[in-house]
């Protein structure tokens, strides 16, 4: 899974585009505030301060883009030093509009702006240095709210950015232990089936053993073909088990047999690949090689409740211990290949019938699309 292409959305919470709306948004917000206060208090020449205001706008625009682009340097750093920087950044700026608007207001042709008592009177009530301290703390503060919410953007944009990469890996480890469930599946099975081999070769038996090989050859290239992620049908699925149990009939002639209950609008269910298999190898493991009379292996599917139960029994000879049966890896690969699956919406439950055999029992969601 390539994880590069998102380095650049981590580095870079706030993209351009989203800073400059904001900008533009906050300081649109700032003339219409301003120029609704111009009109309640009625001041003189509202067409003049109106175009004034724009320019003070646009170098409010100009100046926030810059404290933006300081802001951006500090987007790996710790939240601590990006809020410092963020406060200590919005200072400059709100001292340079301060000065900006003064010159705008006050010292570029104000005769359009007041008449000459207003004027005199303006002058005598606030000196140069206190209005401009005046102005530069108030846009202070409209700096300080805009950085504010560049940093909760910002903020918002690494927790998502954290979100997907923790379901990236949460994604790939669950790939890698389905990956790793199914491949244990393999090698048990042809542990078994070399053992298998091995006795018929020992008995003089090569019909069968070149009958068994070729039959592990075909199940071998149909069920390593697919992607160990992939679902299968249930007819798919079945198929190679049908293929498994003819090379363990090669080893049981006269005990093996083999009975098939699936309705066939089932047969298109989605099912993880080789679920059945060690289920089908337990069946012959504690039911047929250790009984003396013939063992019928039974798989079963029927729809409960939007659910899918898959059946595998066997009736061999009495368990005196169930546990002894559900012990090994073929029940625990099954169930956490099912947990890994689907999680809680899938199960497993097991049972030793009093007259003897053994019977597995899965329930997964009823799925028909994605295999």
């Amino acid at each position: 899974m390539d994880f590069e292409q998102h380095e650049p959305e981590r580095h870079r919470a706030v993209r351009p585009i989203v800073a400059f709306y904001s900008i533009i948004g906050f300081w649109l917000f700032y003339t219409v505030i301003v120029t609704a206060r111009a009109a309640v208090m009625d001041f003189p020449s509202q067409g003049e301060m109106i175009q004034r205001r724009v320019f003070v706008t646009a170098a409010g625009i100009v100046l926030t883009w810059l404290l933006y682009l300081l802001l951006r340097r500090f987007d790996r750093q710790p939240l601590w030093l990006r809020i410092t920087t963020a406060f200590i950044g919005a200072m400059p700026c709100a001292i340079a509009v301060a000065l900006v608007n003064y010159y705008v207001f006050n010292i570029y042709d104000p005769s359009n702006l007041f008449d000459e008592h207003d004027l005199k009177q303006k002058q005598e009530e606030m000196s140069m240095m206190k209005e401009i301290a005046e102005l530069a703390i108030s846009r202070f503060f409209f700096f300080a709210a805009w950085a504010a919410l560049y940093l909760a953007i910002s903020y918002a944009g690494e927790v998502r950015a954290a979100e997907r990469r923790a379901a990236q890996y949460a994604r790939a480890a669950q790939q890698a232990e389905l990956r790793s469930l199914r491949y244990q599946v393999n090698p048990h099975f042809l542990f078994n089936t070399l053992n298998s081999l091995s006795s018929l070769v020992m008995k003089g038996q090569p019909v069968e053993a070149e009958a068994m090989i070729m039959n592990l050859s075909t199940f071998y290239r149909t069920s390593l073909s697919g992607d160990p992620l992939d679902d299968v049908t249930l007819e798919e699925e079945v198929k190679l088990q049908r293929l498994y149990l003819d090379i363990e009939a090669v080893r049981f002639p006269q005990r093996l047999k083999t009975r098939f209950e699936i309705p066939d609008k089932l047969l298109k269910a989605c099912v993880p690949g080789l679920i059945l298999q060690p289920l089908v190898e337990n069946a012959i493991k504690y039911g047929v090689s250790r009984a003396k009379k013939p063992v019928t292996i039974a798989i079963m599917a029927r729809s409960e409740s939007g659910r899918l139960i898959v059946t595998v029994t066997d009736n061999g000879n009495p368990i005196e211990d169930a546990c002894e049966h559900g012990s090994g890896i073929g029940l625990a690969n099954v169930r956490d290949r099912l947990a890994a699956r689907f999680g809680a919406q899938a199960s497993i439950e097991w049972l030793a019938p009093e007259g003897g055999g053994f019977v597995v029992r899965l329930i997964m969601p009823e799925v028909y699309r994605g295999c």
